[in-house]
Formats: structure tokens, C-alpha cells, sequence
């Protein structure tokens, strides 16, 4: 597509938009009497309107029911887990068997490494991402220690060649190689948060299982952002937040992923809880722990309801788009958007360098931008004149025009306060 920096083309883009009334659906930041220019649904997704209404209906079970609520509530709470699994498995690419949603997305991930890392004197290295997020470095360095072996010489880190941005999916498969039979477990974020990179999961998936490895991946910034066949894939494991593109509130509750062929096994290693023990027992009090014949034996306690329901908010809206439409707009949203910097740059003379690859197969729907020469200063102006975005040390800022509720035209319109800021004799 040819497209044109103006407000006449990003308003036509918005007529033709087959989402643009989801946008009508969540609740906006207000500055100044107007919508915010909201880029930062990679770090906490807006709220959805219908979102109160789930969360009304479990305060009103509560007080009108009490305890009888969770098996006479319209949506059980014992079971209320339950009701994710069809449409999340649609998202990340799973059977609905393989999916559930329980805890936050590091304990998640610990949890999961309690059957999926399992180092012995031969076979103890974890491969994970050069500079990971800062949770993954924490959680993987105190995995391995728990262990009793040195993070060292134990977590293999993947570079990135010198003077580029990205990872080369040709040096990932030589790292796999290379490490061989010493390595446990690879563990990944699916999507670089700093960079926005999409990982080829399939390929470092496939490589890594050759070898003998388990394979995890955080999916923090890549579940309901990018095209997930988790079970395709052959992964073992994987877990998001469910905060950034699903819309689900602060800190709410993680989703996770465990492939059906670990289901069912009694002599796995887990940590387990009453929630995990087989539904039609659970209230037998039985001593002996019966799992789940599913996923859902990776659950250790009750569902936090509250936390959960505007999530279940959230995955109504996905169910209805589908992430083939939400795809569709996201690569044409974030092209415009590219196009738009590269425009400005221009017209200003800025040094600006984008960093998340260009090719629409290698990125989701973050840009992350340098803008040389111009420090944090640049961030704060944009905070302040109305577009939301986020900083990432040392010196990134990253845009992500999330398709559900971000237009074209907002996309037109942080182009023009960009070109005003950094026309500004003020910074």
C-alpha cells in the first residue's frame, strides 16, 4: 500500500478498518478533556468496558450467595478457570486440554521448571536470551542455584553479533549445537521485550528438541500479539501475563501452557495443591494426591475470581475478532507507523533508528525506537502532550499500536506531536 502522512489518508485507513467500533469498547486515559494516543498496551493493556460488569457479578454472588457461590454463581468459581480454555486455546495455538490460567506469569514459570528443569551432572545449562527480562535473568539465576550449580556456568546466554540489534536465528541453532547434551532446558521470551523481535519459535523449537532439551517460552509480549501453535510446535511448556494485549487488569492472572503428552503422569516432578487434585475427588478430602488428567494438574490453589474476570472480559472481544483479523490490522497499523517515523525523520533531520527488524514476520506490534541525540527528554514531552508510551533503558522508547483499540488516525497524530517536539527549541 501506498500510504500518505495526513490526516485525510489515516481517517480513510480508520473507514476501512473491519475492528475500528472494538476502539468504543475500552476506557481511555483523558488529558485535557481528549483521549490519550495510547502506544503502551505492550506494557498494560487499556480497560475494557465490560470489564466492571464481570468482575459486579462476582461481588454480587459473594454478597448475595457467600460460600454457596462458588458451585450456584451464574459462573461457578469452581470451575471458573474452566471458561478459558476454548478461546485461549485458539489464541496461543493449543488444544483447550493444554491450557489454563492460575497464579502470575514468574511464579508460572517457576512452577513449570519444577517439572521441566532438571539438571543432572551431565545435562544442567539452561539456553536462554542475552538480556533477558529482568524477572527471566532472576528467576533462571535462582533456578540453578536452588540446584546447587553456579548461574555461570550454568545459563548459556544467546548473543547478538556485534553492532546488531537482533538475534540471528542461524547463531541460535549454532548455540543449541554447541551446548548439545550438557543442556536441560531451553527457555525463551518469545517476543525480545526491549526489542519487540519475534523469535522463529518453530525452528529453535525443533533444533532444541533434537538435542534432548525441554522447551519452554514466556510469552509475555507475544500471547494475543503474534500467531502461537504451541502444540504444533511440540513445545513443552510456555506461560504469559495476561496484563499487556489481553487486557486483563494489573498484575492479574497468567495464563500457561503444558503439552498433552505430560498430562496424566503421576511421577512427574510438581509442586502440587489442592486444586491440582482430580475435580470429581477434590472434595473427598482424600490424603493421596490424584491429579488432573490435563493442564489443570499444574494448579496448586483455588481460582482468585476476582482477578480472572475481567479477563474472561477480555478473551469475549478475542473470541468474536479472532487473532487472524487482529493480525491483519496490526501489520498494517505498525507499517503505517514505521512509515510515519521514517517521515518525520525527514522532516526534522532526526537521527532516528528503528530497531525492531522491518520484516513483518520478525516483529508483533511494537516498534522500538532510538532517537539519537535527544535523551529522555523527548519521552517526557510526548507523556505530557497526550501519547502514552514507555522508556526502556538506556535509551529506547517503545511504540505499540495495539489493533484492538488503537486507530490509524492515532498513529497520524503522534507523528505530528513528534515533529513538534523535536522542532521544539526546548529540548
Amino acid at each position: 500500500m501506498q500510504f500518505e502522512n495526513s490526516l485525510a489518508f489515516a481517517q480513510s485507513l480508520d473507514q476501512k478498518d473491519a475492528l475500528r467500533s472494538y476502539r468504543d469498547q475500552f476506557h481511555f486515559p483523558q488529558l485535557n478533556g481528549k483521549d490519550v494516543i495510547y502506544f503502551v498496551g505492550n506494557s498494560l493493556g487499556l480497560q475494557p468496558k465490560n470489564s466492571k460488569a464481570f468482575v459486579d457479578e462476582i461481588m454480587e454472588d459473594w454478597k448475595n450467595l457467600g460460600v454457596e457461590g462458588h458451585f450456584y454463581a451464574e459462573k461457578p468459581w469452581w470451575d471458573y478457570h474452566e471458561r478459558f480454555s476454548s478461546t485461549l486455546s485458539k489464541i496461543v495455538g493449543a488444544k483447550p486440554s493444554e491450557v489454563s490460567v492460575m497464579n502470575t506469569l514468574t511464579v508460572n514459570l517457576h512452577l513449570l521448571m519444577v517439572s521441566f528443569y532438571r539438571p543432572t551432572s551431565k545435562r544442567f545449562k539452561i539456553i536462554c536470551e542475552e538480556k533477558a527480562f529482568p524477572s527471566d535473568q532472576y528467576m533462571l539465576a535462582s533456578q540453578v542455584r536452588f540446584h546447587g550449580y553456579d548461574p555461570e556456568e550454568a545459563i548459556v546466554t544467546l548473543k547478538k553479533r556485534d553492532g546488531e540489534h537482533n538475534f540471528r536465528t542461524e547463531d541460535v541453532l549454532k548455540t543449541i549445537s554447541a551446548v548439545g547434551e550438557e543442556c536441560a532446558l531451553l527457555l525463551i521470551g518469545g517476543v525480545n521485550y526491549y526489542t519487540g523481535q519475534v523469535f522463529d519459535m518453530e525452528t529453535i523449537t525443533t533444533a532444541a528438541k533434537a538435542k534432548g532439551m525441554f522447551v519452554g517460552w514466556d510469552l509475555a509480549h507475544a500471547a494475543g500479539n503474534i500467531e502461537l501453535k504451541l502444540h504444533e510446535w511440540d513445545i513443552d511448556f510456555a506461560a504469559w501475563c495476561s496484563y499487556k494485549y489481553m487486557n486483563s487488569g494489573p498484575g492479574s492472572a497468567s495464563g500457561c501452557f503444558v503439552h498433552e503428552r505430560h498430562h496424566g503422569l503421576k511421577d512427574i516432578p510438581r509442586f502440587e495443591g489442592w486444586w491440582g487434585h482430580h475435580k470429581k475427588e477434590r472434595f473427598l478430602m482424600a490424603p493421596e494426591f490424584v491429579p488432573e488428567p490435563d493442564v489443570n494438574a499444574w494448579q496448586i490453589s483455588n481460582a482468585p475470581v476476582l482477578s480472572m474476570a475481567p479477563y474472561l472480559a477480555s478473551l469475549e472481544m478475542f473470541d468474536e475478532v479472532g487473532m487472524e483479523s487482529l493480525i491483519k490490522k496490526r501489520d498494517l497499523i505498525v507499517s503505517y507507523l514505521e512509515y510515519i517515523l521514517n517521515e518525520v525523520a525527514k522532516e526534522v533531520k532526526g537521527n532516528f533508528e528503528i530497531i525492531t527488524p522491518s520484516n513483518p514476520e520478525e516483529r508483533g506490534t511494537q516498534l522500538s525506537v532510538f532517537l539519537h541525540g535527544y535523551g529522555k527528554d523527548i519521552f517526557h514531552y510526548l507523556m505530557e502532550n497526550g501519547v502514552y508510551l514507555d522508556w526502556r533503558e538506556p535509551n529506547v522508547i517503545r511504540l505499540a499500536p495495539v489493533p484492538l483499540y488503537c486507530s490509524f488516525e492515532d498513529v497520524f497524530r503522534f507523528g505530528e506531536v513528534l515533529k513538534a517536539g523535536l522542532s521544539s527549541s526546548e529540548l
